[in-house]
């Protein structure tokens, strides 16, 4: 680490822009070409949505029980290896079930990569005394969005949805070189205290049940507007732009948010900032229902970005501290509860969108839900006007 700081930082950036912001989240922007050319509905959808997130529930489970301390690199590499995989193999695919299976593996590379890989950064930018990266590193998700869904028009007019899959699967060999090269876990930082950590006020650990019910019901609700925001921009009559262009935005957003939300949680607190974040999102999803325009799905897709990778990284650092050391163990069961909420709600967002016709129930549905969760949140302010409690108080 202390040797290529940035080298570092920029393969924990890569490796997240290949789990979630092209082997998890690009199939959003690619979801209504595969809709216009394969003819299936929001249900279905919904299906091979919620697969991908079973098996990020799924990772998120079996990375808690893996003895991972010792082989965080090698675990690492290999759903590297399987995340390319399985969005290259997407390309070869018209078989739906075998699309199932291939989200639902994508889905277990991802949460392996996003455990791990935040693992390794969050303790190494510990040791070196540069926590305050933490921000830069979870804005690879908003990069890997953004950068990835500017490649998909071209390679869809090109090859069409399967060159999409196919042009992104390399893309992502590209950023893995990297990444192998890059990031590497070394056994000196599993020993470091937790000393250097900057202080921050935590709540007590009894307190984590709250935190883990409120961050579920995030996942349940943000996935929403995460799974069919393009959709909607797509069969929206007041939407006249490509509709991929609101996922950039939803990009661009991100790429900011975490660094803005670590700032201003150091300032006001983590807890008010993660109930304040909560809440702009729960607008931001409702908002193409109350008002229904260009503008408003452009700015519904601006709060989406800038809120749902800050929330991650608010809530991931305050479970961090609350357990620092077994950083991977409570990350992965926090990462558990959020994926098993964004595994049933595509599912029943397609159902109400198939039986209503229309995108307005799921929408309003998943605001109320984000809202809810922030809600559980509030009893914790609290503690974010007392000191700084000392790591070791909390352990």
């Amino acid at each position: 680490m202390k040797k290529h700081p940035i080298l570092f930082l920029v393969g924990g950036i890569f490796s997240l822009m290949i789990a979630m912001g092209i082997g998890r989240f690009a199939y959003t922007p690619t979801l209504p070409l595969m809709q216009k050319d394969l003819s299936f509905s929001a249900t279905v959808a919904g299906y091979l949505a919620s697969s991908n997130y079973a098996g990020y529930l799924a990772g998120a489970i079996v990375a808690g029980v893996l003895p991972l301390k010792k082989h965080k690199t090698n675990f690492l590499r290999a759903s590297l290896i399987i995340s390319v995989l399985t969005t290259f193999v997407m390309g070869l695919s018209h078989s739906y079930v075998l699309m199932l299976i291939l989200r639902f593996v994508s889905g277990i590379a991802s949460s392996f990569i996003f455990v791990i890989a935040s693992s390794i950064v969050l303790d190494k930018l510990s040791s070196a005394g540069k926590t305050n990266w933490s921000g830069i590193f979870y804005s690879g998700v908003g990069f890997g969005i953004f950068f990835s869904t500017l490649f998909i028009p071209t390679f869809n007019d090109l090859y069409g949805w399967e060159g999409v899959w196919i042009g992104l699967a390399t893309v992502s060999i590209v950023l893995t070189i990297f990444v192998w090269m890059w990031l590497k876990d070394s056994p000196n930082t599993l020993t470091k205290t937790e000393k250097q950590d900057e202080k921050i006020q935590v709540p007590p650990p009894k307190w984590l049940t709250w935190l883990m019910i409120a961050y579920g019901l995030e996942g349940l609700g943000y996935i929403v507007t995460g799974t069919f925001i393009v959709s909607i921009a797509e069969n929206s009559p007041t939407f006249k732009m490509d509709s991929s262009f609101v996922w950039i935005v939803v990009g661009l957003g991100a790429i900011p948010s975490c660094i803005l939300w670590s700032t201003l949680a150091k300032k006001q607190g983590f807890v008010i900032t993660l109930v304040l974040s909560m809440i702009l999102q729960a607008i931001g999803i409702a908002l193409p229902v109350f008002w229904t325009s260009q503008i408003s799905l452009i700015i519904s897709a601006l709060l989406f970005g800038a809120t749902f990778m800050g929330i991650t990284t608010l809530a991931t650092t305050l479970v961090r501290q609350m357990n620092p050391a077994n950083s991977s163990r409570v990350i992965s069961y926090l990462t558990a509860i959020y994926a098993f909420g964004q595994m049933i709600g595509p599912t029943i967002a397609g159902f109400l969108t198939s039986f209503t016709q229309s995108y307005n129930a799921a929408l309003i549905g998943a605001a109320g839900v984000v809202f809810i969760g922030a809600l559980f949140l509030i009893r914790g302010i609290r503690f974010d006007r007392r000191p700084p409690l000392e790591t070791s108080a909390i352990k």
